[in-house]
């Protein structure tokens, strides 16, 4: 009786943990969802995830590497050009969202700043080292000035002349990164303003150290989270007017800093980049895992710089070149300025036939973000482009020799950054351990409960075979003395 009661006993609770774990199983990955909702919300509220959002914590470097011409009088006189990387020269990118504003239709608006520290321990060189690299002032405007008349190229060379401007700068890196005194410079701002894309010094990142990257409007993701981060505007465009469709006008994607949760491998990260002009889309490529956080690597394919020829879609970008070019032109003050993928990466394998020194590969020049799936949240950050000034000998403006046509690479750089050190135990700890918790406690309170069902069914029927068993013993014991008490009457008889 006491066996029968604790089998029951055994059974219920068995069957209680039971369901609780198959509650759980369902329930939980539901519980998981909201929770990583509530908490991916652009919303002061959610603290830890907004700071995130408004001040990046994770460190962002920026490595610059020149392209040193080795032989400029031979490049001048219609030779190849030999280039030597040199670098990298390492920067500390510091990005602050500042004027945030909150709007009734569940977007927010900002401008991002963004500024640069050079780090001399992480550099290979100082910034007072001297390269040789193109004069994009005169070689640029050269190219400009190429369906101008004859009197107008010969003017602008005998201007270059009289600012002792020639075709090759042989300057500090400190001076072509953040700008150098020039004459012409200044005589072409106060004379044609607007031509030049800056009015102080002119460099090549003058612009970007302490500046913005324009207003930015983008959804909160607080009425559907499929929406968060995504571009709403950007400086009150919601399209573009560089390009020649309104395909390849078109805003798409987030900022380039966060994407919506719940990723699988047919997603893409799509993100619209003011300072390539256009939206560009990342595709899928593998899994993997860092410090222990899952995460899916989405990269560049090769259709991103494709030409209109290769790639239809593309069509709009043009006037194009070799596929691997972007001609940003439309929006670089009409400059014949280049994008691609550093070293020519993934590029028509014909432009490494007109320089001399490029080596492309991977691993040191592909770009690539790992994502975080769940989350949406970049783990690890690559991107790396280069920057090339398309160039040849113009009738008139003596300044370009005999330079033959050829898009040559000036320099090539990589924005890097990665979870390292609290954020990345306190992303482990509540994105993959509890998860994780929750995923094993389901499955033991649904195999302990079970496993006590069945040992409450086991122990039920040991005790009803064990009082079968008396039973039958007792059967057998009064056949048997009545059997003997049966032959000892007859024996009597």
């Amino acid at each position: 009786m006491n066996k029968s009661k604790l089998a029951i006993g055994l059974f219920v609770a068995g069957t209680l943990t039971a369901v609780f774990g198959l509650v759980i199983l369902f329930v939980g990955p539901i519980i998981i969802d909201d929770q990583i909702v509530k908490n991916l919300v652009i919303d002061p509220e959610n603290e830890l995830s907004y700071t995130m959002w408004k001040d990046i914590p994770v460190p962002f470097f920026m490595s610059v590497y020149f392209f040193n011409i080795l032989n400029p009088t031979e490049f001048l006189a219609g030779e190849i050009p030999m280039v030597e990387q040199r670098g990298p020269y390492v920067y500390r990118k510091r990005l602050q969202k500042q004027n945030i504003t909150f709007h009734p239709n569940h977007t927010v608006s900002y401008l991002e700043y963004r500024s640069y520290f050079f780090e001399p321990s992480m550099s290979v060189g100082n910034e007072s080292d001297v390269v040789t690299i193109p004069n994009m002032l005169v070689l640029g405007a050269a190219v400009m000035m190429d369906n101008m008349p004859h009197a107008v190229r010969l003017l602008l060379s005998a201007t270059f002349k009289s600012f002792k401007e020639g075709p090759f700068l042989s300057k500090s890196v400190g001076e072509l990164m953040w700008g150098y005194d020039s004459k012409l410079v200044d005589f072409l701002n106060k004379w044609f303003p607007g031509m030049l894309p800056s009015t102080g010094k002119f460099g090549l990142f003058s612009e970007f150290n302490n500046s913005n990257t324009g207003m930015f409007t983008v959804h909160t993701g607080k009425d559907d989270i499929r929406l968060i981060h995504k571009v709403n505007s950007w400086n009150g465009l919601t399209k573009l007017i560089y390009w020649k469709t309104p395909q390849c006008n078109m805003i798409n994607g987030t900022a380039g800093q966060m994407w919506p949760p719940f990723m699988t491998k047919e997603s893409t990260l799509p993100f619209y980049s003011p300072d390539a002009c256009r939206s560009l889309e990342l595709v899928y490529q593998r899994e993997g895992i860092m410090k222990g956080i899952p995460l899916y690597r989405f990269v560049a394919p090769k259709t991103m710089f494709a030409n209109g020829s290769d790639y239809a879609p593309n069509e709009g970008f043009c006037p194009c070149r070799q596929s691997g070019l972007l001609n940003v032109s439309s929006c670089r003050s009409n400059a014949p300025v280049f994008i691609s993928q550093p070293h020519f990466y993934n590029a028509d394998p014909v432009l490494l036939d007109y320089v001399q020194g490029l080596q492309p590969t991977e691993d040191e020049h592909g770009l690539f973000i790992d994502i975080h799936p769940e989350t949406g949240v970049p783990l690890n950050v690559s991107i790396r482009l280069q920057l090339n000034l398309y160039m040849k000998k113009v009738s008139g403006i003596t300044e370009t020799g005999k330079i033959s046509e050829v898009v040559m690479p000036m320099i090539w750089f990589e924005e890097n950054g990665y979870m390292d050190g609290a954020i990345v135990k306190t992303f482990h700890t509540n994105l993959v351990l509890l998860p994780m918790v929750m995923v094993y406690m389901q499955y033991c309170f649904l195999g302990l409960g079970l496993a006590t069902v069945l040992g409450a069914v086991l122990l039920h029927y040991s005790g009803k075979v064990r009082s079968l068993q008396h039973l039958v013993s007792r059967k057998c014991l009064c056949s048997q003395t009545e059997c003997a008490a049966s032959s000892c009457e007859r024996g009597e008889t």
